[in-house]
Formats: structure tokens, C-alpha cells, sequence
């Protein structure tokens, strides 16, 4: 079921139906030590809606982010990039409904008025405030909202509250999107849990969406910066839904350092760290993942492979080629393995590739091959196979070892109504 809600002249499409790709298995996540939660309605956009998340984290936390490559960044991108030189945080604030972005010495005023109300409710140093904002562009933000919301956020936060925290973050998002992770660091057991917001705008270099991950291992900053960096390139690196960046892309990770017994880790090449280093790319593909199977109007999970490229940079521009192609999409969408389109994607790429060794493959039935279609093909077996929720396209380029996976989704009707009607 679908909405459209008034708030003074705009008008906001909203999808009211969970996407069909949604996880049937949602994790608990479980309290981690170092960090306290808690949400409220602050009349960002929209009354009597949850719309800001504070996340209060212990003396000592260390802080890492990336963000986006867009050249007209939003306030609060360009406030977290600047303090995370400092590498310590004491607070996080997220909001929805308004990103702040396109706004100027006002969005600025705003990230700063709000960092100085956070800074007092959480007893802390303005450069341990980290921002982030979500919603619509070019729109002001009125931070004088938060006031007396973030002192009472700051008595209320308690450990636990992830799923509500993973809820206040969404826009168009249909569901939340949350991943756990329990791992040994040393003899200790140490957690990482993360949250993701991002159903449209999305598109890499790094970030994609809002997503924000922590763990109560004892990490300097500069060790969580390389996880982070490193971490990104095959997980929310590797995901479009549309091929646009957002201004305000965000992706900050958080070590409370509160793990007992956990070693001191001060390098990001400790072997200690193997075992971690695994399971916290894990918590990022899990949430990269989940913001695929929840593109606006998704109904198909598309998992694209390219392999025997030249490089696996080579191999990544053409998957994502094909993820971004409209026509690719929307054949998808159309449950028809179109392969034509495919190659028209390859084509386009500006990547070595040869008409003439080119094979293709939906869902493991190869329906072209050595440049023309499979001799075995078969029109009803293909068909039945793209009427699946998730569609995997792999293409051989037999032109070296470079390999790659990126993810998307279809392109639907829903897709352009929701955009169509969305006040940005």
C-alpha cells in the first residue's frame, strides 16, 4: 500500500509496504558496552514521527569515517570530516526528514548550533560530536528543535534500543536494517553491530547511504580507519540502486574499547586482528546488502559478476555498466533475459572486452556464448529462471583474471513514483 503525506505545500510519496527482498531473519542485537541509545519525534519534517537518534559512546571511543565523493557535500559531511581528525567521539546525531545539504551558511549555522546542543547534553567537547543528516535538499534545517530533545535523549539513552535506533534513520527505506557480529579478539569476545539507512541515491565512491557501526574492541583510530577504508571497497563500494551519489553519504565506525581482556591492538596488519577483520567486512556486506534488497521499488535482488577481465578495476567498471543501465533494469523488472542489453552495457563500458569471447549467464543458464546465443537455449527455462527474487548475471569476458561482484536491484514503476513525487 501506498501513501502521499501533506506537510505544508510539499507533497511526500511513501511506500507503506515492506520490500518483498526484506531479510526474513532479523538479528537481536545485543547491548555492547560503551554505548548508550535512544530516539525521538523532534518535528524535523513531520509531526508525531520518530526523526533523531543519538548514540552517547564512554570516554575513549575512537572514531573512523568515509564519505561521499559528491563536490556539493552536505554541513554535516564536511563537520564530521573536519573532526575526525581529533579520532575521539562522544556522541552521534543523526536526524531524518532534512539533510541539510544545499543550504549554505544556514546549514552550517544549523550543524553547528545543533553540535553545541548535543556537546552540552552529552557533557562533552564540541569536537567529539559527530552529525549526520538525511531527507530532503536544500531545504533549511531548524536545529533550534533540538533543543530540550537532546537533553532529554541524553537521560533516556540506555544500552540496547537498535532496532528503534535503525528506524529513526529512515526515509524511503521500507524496512530497518541492522547486522551483528560476535568474534574473539585475543582471549575476549568482542561485538560489532551496525545500522544502515539507504533506499535511493545510491550509488559509490564511498559512502552510499547513512550507516553507522560499533564495536567495543579496543582500536586506535587509525587502525579503524584502514578496517574501514579497506572494508568498504568490496561491500558498500559494490552496490547501486541508481547510479546517484548523495550529498550527504556517511559511514562511521566506532570502538568503545570496553571489551574486557581484549590485547591493545596498535597496527592494522596485527594477525590478532584476522579473525575481526572478517567478521566486521561481514557486518558491512550484510548492510550493503539489505540497502540492495530495499531499492525504491524493488522487487529483484541483482547480483552482477564479471570475470576473465583485464583487472578487477577493469572487471568493476563494467559491472557496473550493466548494474546502472536502465534498460538492464528495467528487462529485469520485466522478468526477460534480455541479454542483448547486456552487451549493449559491456559495450558502453570503455573497457577492453571482445564481442567474439563474450559468454552470459542468468541465474546459471548460459544464454550467450562466443559472442552469439547458446546453441542449448532454451526460452522457457530462462524465463522461469528470471521469475526468482534474486537474478544473477554473469558475463566471461575471457580476456584475462580480473574479477568483480556488484549488486542492485530491478527498476519498477514504484521507482519512478516514489522519485517522481519525493520534494527534493
Amino acid at each position: 500500500m501506498d501513501c502521499r503525506i501533506k506537510s505544508g505545500n510539499d507533497e511526500i510519496y511513501m511506500s507503506t509496504a515492506v520490500s518483498p527482498l526484506a531479510p526474513t531473519n532479523v538479528p537481536e542485537l545485543a547491548p555492547l558496552a560503551g554505548v548508550r541509545l535512544a530516539t525521538a519525534a523532534a518535528g524535523i519534517r513531520y509531526k508525531g514521527r520518530t526523526d533523531v537518534l543519538l548514540a552517547l559512546l564512554d570516554k575513549g571511543t575512537t572514531v573512523a569515517g568515509v564519505f561521499t565523493t559528491s563536490k556539493c557535500p552536505s554541513a554535516p559531511v564536511e563537520w564530521c570530516r573536519a573532526k575526525l581528525k581529533g579520532g575521539k567521539a562522544r556522541a552521534l546525531v543523526v536526524n531524518s526528514g532534512n539533510a541539510n545539504a544545499f543550504t549554505g551558511k544556514t546549514g552550517r549555522s544549523s550543524t553547528a548550533l545543533t553540535a553545541k546542543i548535543a556537546a552540552k547534553a552529552a557533557g562533552c567537547k564540541l569536537d567529539e560530536i559527530f552529525l549526520a543528516s538525511t531527507g530532503v535538499i536544500g531545504e533549511p534545517l531548524d536545529a533550534t528543535k533540538f533543543n530540550g530533545v537532546l537533553d532529554m535523549l541524553a537521560h533516556d539513552a540506555a544500552p540496547g534500543g537498535w532496532h528503534d535506533a535503525a528506524k529513526a534513520i529512515m526515509t524511503t527505506d521500507t524496512f530497518p536494517k541492522v547486522a551483528t557480529a560476535t568474534v574473539k579478539l585475543g582471549n575476549a569476545k568482542v561485538t560489532i553491530n551496525g545500522m544502515a539507512k539507504g533506499a535511493g541515491m545510491i550509488a559509490p565512491d564511498m559512502a552510499t547511504m547513512l550507516s553507522f557501526v560499533f564495536t567495543d574492541a579496543p582500536l586506535p583510530a587509525g587502525v579503524l580507519q584502514a578496517l574501514l577504508k579497506s572494508g568498504v571497497d568490496d561491500t558498500f563500494n559494490a552496490v547501486t540502486i541508481d547510479g546517484d551519489t548523495s550529498t550527504s553519504d556517511t559511514l562511521l565506525a566506532f570502538a568503545t574499547g570496553a571489551a574486557k581482556g581484549a590485547p591493545k591492538i596498535s597496527r592494522a596488519s596485527d594477525p590478532r586482528l584476522k579473525a575481526f577483520t572478517k567478521a566486521f567486512r561481514a557486518v558491512l556486506a550484510d548492510l550493503a546488502e539489505q540497502v540492495a534488497r530495499d531499492g525504491e521499488g524493488a522487487r529483484k535482488l541483482v547480483e552482477i559478476i564479471v570475470d576473465g577481465a583485464t583487472s578487477k578495476k577493469s572487471a568493476r567498471r563494467i559491472a557496473m555498466s550493466i548494474a546502472n543501465s536502465p534498460l538492464v533494469k528495467t528487462a529485469i523488472a520485466g522478468e526477460d533475459a534480455n541479454w542483448g542489453r547486456v552487451v549493449m552495457a559491456v559495450g558502453k563500458a570503455g573497457e577492453p572486452a571482445n564481442r567474439d569471447k563474450l559468454s552470459i549467464s542468468f541465474n546459471g543458464i548460459r544464454v550467450a556464448k562466443s559472442g552469439a546465443r547458446d546453441p542449448s537455449y532454451d526460452e522457457a527455462e530462462v524465463s522461469a529462471a528470471m521469475k526468482q527474487p534474486k537474478i544473477q548475471i554473469k558475463v566471461a569476458l575471457g580476456l584475462g583474471k580480473g574479477r568483480d561482484r556488484v549488486l542492485t536491484c530491478d527498476l519498477t514503476k514504484e521507482y519512478v513514483a516514489i522519485n517522481g513525487d519525493y520534494r527534493s
